[in-house]
């Protein structure tokens, strides 16, 4: 498939782009599915809680709280509305600018009902909540006194499906009325003071203008969201750090005085449950688990974030988090998938795949990072994903690839050359190899022809296994030798042998070409060497002994693979491998009847000749005529090194 491919588009980072931009569609497919959402969440929450606070402490709010003691203490849970009016005068008489009681009082709670009622209307800072409510939750309205009157807002949070506050409110309505919610109010309270009011935004009018900041409402399929009910006006919650650092007090520490006006003074104060028995626990991204300090946050101190949260926004400019567009957020995958599927195509091994997720995922997260810091929300999981996978994709199909044609290199030279040149071959294979097959190269190559004399007598007067044994023990033997001197062992035709020096990385200085017809002389030199060796050997084992004759010629062949896929044949041909075949037969019945019975006749070319070492001896025969060739060959046959030589050997010097 990647060959068809890689013919198809012309080069591997255009097959890169094409698996990038397929697997990328399929990751923003499962985005808008849903199904990284959970994921891209706990993402944000993480992100959120490796943002360090912009400040150390908020100052401007104060939680009073009713702790399981006050509960004990006081007899009774929840307060009587005397008691509640005797916390709110007290709070009164230290002077804040507003007081949000987060307890519902939409039925009176006797005694001191006309008490509260009168605290409640000549006090227009004391915010009360109601529930709002709405599909399967029910509605808790506010105090009647307080109905259509600016002191009351909402206090519903917003969770999300896996129970996470991530989002905060600011307005809700049911068609005919529209509601502020709790912080919102407490926060303008706060701000009348300072001259901020709740305004349009110049550039966009269905935008929140609150001082320094507009607040742009939350879009269903802003950041890792999809599809979420984004009703009402929300915004994403910062928490800007956790826990708060809040001056907080006690109901019993308000009552006994303990409270300085210093304290409350122009101030929000919220009053709210954070007793154990008091069911009023949210999971945040700072506190979502099951442990002691995982158990979740009070309602009365999410409802104090986004107070924090909304005065920032005002009075320091401090916007909610925003995030890019659905188009941005789909061009910036394609983005990292493209660039998954380039490099997908250059890691072409685990160890490289593994630097290069690694390294592009750390890319991501520091992108990514930087941006929240910056008061972004980028969608992480999809570009990640498509990264990975893109690259995944391109990395496993180029390995698979590669250990394909790797078992069709090696079926071809491993068993016929030494492994450092097995290694040299795989490590090149660019230079020859080509849709699963070596591409047809005209190279300059040193062939090599041997074969014995008398094989077929012998093979008559032995038996087929001792037969099988001798032959075997010659071919190993010698395929052995042309692997050691970096020969190639092209086919082997009974005891004949065909070897190639040269290929199949195609020479291209002459020092190489040298350098292979050196080889491939000292090749023959040491089948002699073994052939005698061998001869012993047979001769003790009452086996038959052997002659043999060698061709070496150097010259341009077209080397190649013949056959089918599924039993290449990796050989040479040409008018060079015609001429060393004729040379290792030349006049052969000559030699075998005729006074020199040594037990190797080697006979070269001048092509070779030109590159030999002066120390070896050589004798001219001259230009001979070789069967089925026009042209006269000179011809040489090698008598071996100077030092292993009788002193009546001709010596000639050797030159280009």
């Amino acid at each position: 498939m990647w060959d068809r491919m890689l013919r198809t588009l012309g080069s591997p980072a255009a097959v890169g782009l094409l698996v990038g931009t397929v697997v990328t569609m399929a990751v923003v497919g499962i985005r808008v599915a849903g199904y990284l959402e959970l994921w891209e969440l706990k993402v944000y929450d993480w992100l959120l809680r490796t943002q360090p606070p912009t400040s150390p402490t908020e100052p401007r709010i104060v939680l009073i709280g009713v702790t399981e003691r006050d509960v004990q203490r006081l007899g009774r849970w929840p307060f009587t509305d005397g008691l509640l009016a005797q916390v709110l005068e007290a709070l009164l008489a230290h002077q804040p600018r507003a007081i949000g009681v987060d307890f519902y009082r939409n039925f009176p709670v006797p005694p001191g009902h006309q008490a509260l009622e009168s605290l409640l209307n000549s006090h227009p800072n004391v915010i009360m909540v109601m529930k709002f409510g709405g599909d399967t939750l029910a509605n808790v309205p506010p105090p009647p006194i307080l109905n259509d009157t600016d002191q009351v807002g909402f206090n519903d949070l917003l969770i999300d499906e896996d129970g996470v506050v991530r989002r905060g409110l600011l307005f809700l309505d049911d068609g005919q009325h529209t509601v502020y919610s709790f912080a919102l109010r407490l926060a303008l309270k706060y701000l009348e003071p300072e001259g901020v009011f709740p305004q349009p935004d110049r550039l966009h009018p269905e935008h929140l203008r609150l001082g320094q900041s507009s607040l742009r409402p939350l879009e269903p399929n802003d950041g890792g969201y999809v599809g979420v009910d984004a009703r009402g006006y929300q915004f994403l919650l910062d928490f800007d750090g956790e826990p708060p650092s809040l001056q907080t007090y006690s109901v019993s520490d308000l009552l006994a005085g303990r409270i300085t006006s210093e304290a409350l003074k122009d101030k929000i104060v919220i009053l709210g449950a954070t007793a154990e028995s008091v069911p009023d626990l949210f999971h945040t991204p700072y506190r979502s688990g099951l442990g002691a300090d995982q158990r979740g946050m009070y309602g009365v101190v999410v409802h104090a974030h986004l107070v924090s949260q909304l005065l920032r926004a005002a009075l320091a400019g401090a916007e909610p988090r925003k995030s890019p567009g659905e188009t941005h957020e789909v061009v910036w995958t394609f983005m990292w998938g493209l660039l998954g599927g380039v490099t997908g195509t250059v890691s072409r091994s685990t160890w490289r795949f593994a630097v290069f997720v690694v390294g592009g995922l750390g890319l991501l997260l520091v992108i990514v990072w930087s941006a929240f810091w910056g008061g972004w929300w980028i969608p992480s999981l999809p570009p990640a994903l498509a990264y990975v996978a893109s690259t995944a994709v391109l990395t496993a199909a180029i390995v698979g690839r590669e250990k394909l044609e790797r078992a069709q290199l090696m079926q071809l030279f491993s068993r016929h050359v030494s492994p450092e040149v097995a290694e040299q071959i795989w490590q090149q294979r660019e230079l020859f190899w080509d849709g699963g097959r070596p591409r047809p190269q005209k190279l300059t190559v040193t062939v090599l022809f041997s074969d014995l004399e008398g094989f077929t007598p012998a093979a008559e007067q032995m038996d087929p296994q001792r037969l099988m044994s001798w032959m075997n023990t010659y071919i190993e033997t010698m395929a052995h030798l042309v692997m050691q001197h970096g020969g190639v062992v092209d086919d082997y035709f009974g005891d004949a042998i065909k070897a190639n020096f040269g290929v199949p990385l195609a020479r291209t200085m002459e020092e190489d070409i040298a350098h292979d017809a050196r080889n491939a002389v000292r090749c023959a030199l040491a089948m002699e060497a073994e052939l005698r060796r061998l001869n012993q050997l047979w001769h003790a084992q009452h086996l038959p002994t052997a002659r043999m004759r060698i061709g070496i010629f150097t010259g341009q062949a077209v080397a190649g693979s013949l056959g089918s896929a599924e039993r290449l044949k990796y050989t040479t041909i040409g008018d060079t491998v015609n001429i060393a075949a004729r040379l290792e037969s030349f006049q052969k019945d000559a030699w075998e009847s005729g006074s020199d019975q040594s037990s190797c006749r080697i006979l070269i070319g001048d092509s070779t000749v030109r590159y030999l070492d002066p120390a070896l001896v050589i004798r001219p025969l001259g230009e001979m005529s070789l069967r089925g060739k026009t042209f006269k060959v000179t011809v040489y046959q090698l008598i071996g090194r100077a030092d292993h030589v009788a002193s009546h050997a001709h010596r000639v010097t050797l030159g280009g």
